[in-house]
């Protein structure tokens, strides 16, 4: 039957897609992590994919599930930032780096473009952007989320997913300017009510709060599939209002955040343990598998000089502003060694979940072809291999003088 063959289509792609995942980590820690866990999805992403080896293809199914892990990568994205450090004056300074970066990287695609202003404004997001999800398993692994460096790579990280989705929504939105910016205040405030209102049920009927909060760690998982309904339902919310799902999985996990260290911020990190092990062993493997799968490599490789250029362009107009801004003005990082500064620099522009975002938003509205946007892809998949790489290289190097100093022993 059609329909017996379409199960069979979707399973058989689904395999290869999580073969591939299985397999990637073993690569990685064969390697000893040089080459992330991401870049291997990435990488056998293109080979299964439609224009290598064919075999797995983006069928409804694999896309539905490519949704979601999307959502799941910007919703432990949301988990981790610290609101107070948004708020506070590095926040600030975050910010405003964003916004000089955002300005620097539309004015060098007006260039490149000869005024296209509406692809300018798709390099200079997909330019600007961090990918705080992708950098999440790389600061933890080498014990940097403790340290000064990393909490700064968080607030920039922060602010570069969250200002770059909110500019695509008011930008390259099919409303107007005016229309997008209402829009959007009208889902911000939706996205509030729908996470405060189970919080306000749950402290209104201490009865029912205490079953959840005892239930949760049963086979119920009940805050977890609040948690879950509460993604889905914010995501749907974008689809419904024409604005990026990466928003809506992205305000759910800040005001998740938000509300767990208000009222239980222990339970608020199991949660997020849990959507984790959910996450990060299917559905986000999925989504950087199926994003390596929109990848001709024949086409990238054909224009490897705007490959390359690109990767200059990030480099320069997220990279290099903010090593510059941690060098030359107060921002309340506490950075001061300059290679901890370029680090920051590189781990601030290496970028790849919005990248795909802002160039499957562009490509589908025809403002770029399908080979630019492969290209701009591989373009943020460099930037996930090679920067992170020598911002460690540079920290590993600091590190044995700075503890040897404070007369410490370095851990392994």
């Amino acid at each position: 039957m059609p329909e017996g063959h379409l199960l069979v289509d979707n399973l058989l792609s689904v395999w290869w897609i999580l073969l591939a995942a299985a397999l990637a980590p073993v690569c990685a820690l064969v390697v000893r992590r040089r080459v992330p866990d991401v870049v291997w999805l990435l990488a056998f992403g293109v080979l299964i994919g439609p224009h290598a080896l064919g075999l797995a293809a983006p069928t409804e199914a694999v896309e539905f599930l490519r949704e979601l892990g999307m959502g799941f990568l910007f919703l432990l994205a949301g988990f981790e930032v610290s609101p107070a450090d948004m708020r506070g004056r590095q926040g600030r300074h975050a910010a405003l780096t964003w916004v000089i970066c955002a300005v620097l990287g539309t004015a060098a695609g007006l260039l490149l473009t000869q005024g296209e202003v509406q692809v300018a404004i798709v390099l200079g997001i997909a330019s600007t952007s961090t990918a705080l999800g992708t950098l999440l398993p790389i600061l933890k692994d080498s014990g940097l989320m403790s340290r000064p460096l990393g909490a700064a790579a968080m607030v920039h990280g922060a602010y570069g997913e969250l200002l770059p989705i909110l500019a695509m929504s008011l930008l390259l939105s099919s409303h107007g300017t005016w229309q997008a910016a209402l829009v959007l205040l009208l889902f911000m405030a939706a996205a509030v009510i729908t996470v405060v209102t189970p919080a306000r049920i749950l402290r209104r009927i201490p009865l029912l709060g205490r079953a959840v909060a005892a239930a949760s760690n049963t086979t119920m998982q009940t805050t977890l599939r609040l948690t879950v309904f509460i993604l889905i339902t914010l995501m749907l919310l974008t689809a419904v209002l024409d604005l990026d799902v990466a928003l809506g999985a992205f305000a759910a996990g800040l005001l998740l955040n938000v509300a767990f260290r208000a009222v239980a911020p222990d339970h608020g990190q199991e949660i997020a343990h849990k959507v984790e092990i959910v996450g990060f062993s299917f559905l986000i493997p999925v989504f950087f598998v199926t994003s390596g799968m929109g990848i001709d490599l024949g086409a990238v490789l054909s224009e490897w000089p705007m490959l390359l250029g690109f990767v200059c362009v990030i480099a320069v107009v997220r990279g290099l502003v903010v090593c510059a801004r941690e060098r030359f003005t107060p921002t309340g990082s506490g950075l001061t060694d300059p290679r901890e500064q370029i680090a920051l620099g590189l781990y601030s522009a290496t970028g790849l979940p919005l990248i795909v975002a802002v160039t499957q938003i562009a490509a589908s509205s025809g403002l770029i072809s399908a080979t630019t946007a492969s290209v701009m892809v591989t373009g943020g998949a460099l930037t996930v291999l090679v920067f992170p790489f020598v911002a460690g290289l540079l920290v590993k190097e600091k590190r044995p003088e700075a503890e040897a100093g404070s007369g410490t022993v370095p851990a392994d």
